[in-house]
């Protein structure tokens, strides 16, 4: 079983995962609720939104829709984590994922790894970026 990261957001879904795709090297599966089939019990909602998308990151995957109702909120209390294979790569996704958000902890080096940095990005998506924690 993967756990796999659920994200909702208010009409920038789109932007989000694509943006998310290109940090990590992957294309986004979007699937707006245009795509969707009549007659499956939801209300009308605007064409362009997100219904549903995918993002591969490594072994795992971050999913993602709009909420048009929006009921989206902070995700005071959930970070979505990554770890990086080594500080090259923690600087480089640091940078690109921070660019335009609010920095809670700067990337710096912490007792548990080499690189750490807590952030929200400019999604409103909180952030945990670390570079891989050495086995030991």
């Amino acid at each position: 079983m993967q756990p796999i990261v659920y994200l909702f957001f208010k009409d920038q879904c789109r932007e989000a995962m694509t943006h998310y795709g290109e940090v990590f090297g992957t294309a986004p599966q979007i699937m707006s609720f245009a795509d969707m089939p009549s007659g499956e019990g939801m209300p009308p909602m605007p064409a362009d939104l997100v219904m549903h998308a995918s993002v591969k990151v490594g072994e795992g995957f971050l999913f993602g829709s709009d909420d048009p109702a929006g009921e989206t909120g902070a995700m005071d209390g959930c970070n979505v984590s990554v770890q990086m294979p080594n500080d090259d790569e923690t600087r480089r996704v640091y940078e690109a994922l921070s660019a335009g958000g609010e920095i809670r902890q700067k990337l710096a080096p912490v007792f548990f790894t080499s690189l750490y940095s807590a952030f929200t990005d400019r999604f409103g998506i909180r952030w945990m970026v670390m570079t891989e924690m050495p086995q030991g």
